[in-house]
């Protein structure tokens, strides 16, 4: 018999005796909390050109990616909405490098400002999480829950802006992930007719024509993040075959990632044409 489900009621933070400060100060002691990964502080309360302060400036360690988060108490507003957006445009202004996402948290986010987020979130990478605190068997938990996610395009076409290289280029950077992104290449080529490999500063991409389908980025101690992307249809299969070879992976926005080097590639070779039939499902070629 299954053991039994404690019922859990949500409560208001001012009502429990907590300020904002008090929740901005759980968010800056774990990061992590807000439920958007392994995230690290880079700022807290960060002064913009603007005259105004961003709550919370965070990175993904990862990929380098950072978070422009902005946190209330009670129901979200027109100014936090609007100094989110602009925290973030002044953000990535700044870094344009990396990718960057506007974050809304707050314990209330009603229909209509919901609607006017969903409609931001098709040209600008936004996302909105409310956060309570659960009580349930006497005891109180602080939960947040992601209400919309930010819609990124795959990261799949070509990077004219990345400054295109020759084999010598990466050669010298990191050899091992050259040779990683050869031993790749004879397993996918039965699936990928006439895939193509090219080089540029930050990455080794094969293309199809101006269509990425894999990536491979430097990482140290030889070495490298394969990356690549696939659709919700094909997904679940993806990580299912990863999970079964035990192998560490991330996903975010349909893009997979792991870390790689010629010999597990050569040594995985079932597992990574089983991966390349599934990307080539995603690409319905």
């Amino acid at each position: 018999m299954p053991a039994p489900i404690s019922i859990s009621k949500a409560l208001n933070l001012r009502d429990c005796g907590y300020n904002e400060d008090w929740l901005q100060e759980q968010i800056a002691a774990n990061p992590s909390i807000i439920g958007l990964g392994e995230l690290e502080l880079v700022k807290r309360e960060k002064a913009q050109s603007s005259g105004g302060r961003l709550d919370f400036l965070l990175e993904d360690s990862e990929d380098g990616s950072m978070y422009e988060v902005e946190v209330m108490l009670g129901a979200t507003d027109e100014s936090h909405i609007i100094r989110a957006i602009e925290y973030w445009d002044l953000e990535r202004k700044r870094w344009p490098q990396r990718q960057h996402t506007a974050v809304l948290i707050a314990e209330t986010i009603n229909r209509r400002f919901f609607n006017v987020i969903q409609l931001f979130s098709l040209s600008i990478p936004i996302m909105a999480i409310q956060v309570n605190v659960l009580e349930a068997d006497g005891k109180r938990f602080l939960n947040f829950t992601r209400i919309l996610n930010a819609y990124e395009e795959p990261d799949t076409g070509r990077d004219s802006s990345s400054g295109s290289v020759d084999v010598n280029f990466w050669q010298e950077k990191a050899p091992w992930a050259v040779e990683a992104a050869k031993a790749l290449l004879p397993i996918i080529q039965p699936h990928f007719p006439g895939v193509g490999m090219d080089y540029v500063k930050s990455y080794i991409g094969f293309y199809l024509g101006n269509d990425m389908c894999f990536r491979f980025h430097k990482r140290g101690s030889g070495k490298a993040l394969l990356r690549f992307c696939a659709t919700d249809t094909e997904m679940p299969e993806i990580r299912a075959k990863l999970d079964e070879d035990g192998i560490p992976y991330t996903v975010k926005n349909q893009r997979v990632s792991l870390t790689v080097d010629k010999k597990m590639i050569e040594a995985k070779a079932g597992l990574f044409t089983e991966i390349a039939k599934l990307v080539r499902q995603s690409w319905k070629l």
